[in-house]
């Protein structure tokens, strides 16, 4: 009974097959090329940020301490982020306290979080250092921040709040 089973859809299958190689497309004689419906109105885009690329983005309190990092972004109806879903605490995500945050709270840097002392703050990034000159002992320092604006997402956000305010806050839960 099976082997009729798989006959008969081998056969349904290569007379399908058939019959759409068998179409040709209609060939048109008119040589104009098509007229343009859709316009655009940019192509280039500099100065924007991805929203696919936010999430993950660095959250530091004014004190330049890592308190989180974005985890999603909420909009409203007319395509306005309203709420940043912040992710707190945790181990590669498990564990991991989510709260929501107005959007208009967070402030975007392009600039690296600014690292002042030895130790004080383990969780800020330091600054990128490049060094100029030869190898005598006369070498120059420099320390820079680079802009972000070609990664097209922000370097970080800045929340006024702690790590510890962040977790005390109500967790954010997606509703089915």
């Amino acid at each position: 009974m099976l082997m009729k089973s798989i006959a008969a859809g081998l056969a349904g299958t290569a007379l399908l097959a058939t019959v759409a190689f068998a179409q040709n497309p209609t060939a048109t004689t008119d040589k104009s090329p098509p007229a343009a419906t859709a316009t655009t109105t940019t192509t280039s885009a500099s100065g924007e940020w991805r929203a696919s690329k936010m999430a993950g983005v660095k959250v530091y309190n004014e004190a330049n301490e890592n308190i989180g990092s974005i985890n999603d972004l909420l909009m409203d109806k007319s395509g306005a982020v309203k709420i940043a879903v912040i992710g707190v605490g945790g181990f590669l995500g498990m564990g991991e306290h989510l709260v929501a945050v107005p959007y208009e709270k967070l402030k975007f840097v392009n600039e690296a979080v600014a690292y002042t002392g030895t130790g004080a703050n383990p969780n800020a990034k330091p600054a990128a250092t490049t060094t100029t000159g030869a190898a005598t002992g006369t070498e120059k320092t420099t320390t820079t921040t680079t802009s972000s604006s070609s990664k097209w997402y922000p370097d970080h956000a800045v929340f006024n709040a702690t790590k510890d305010q962040l977790k005390n806050m109500p967790e954010f839960k997606y509703s089915e």
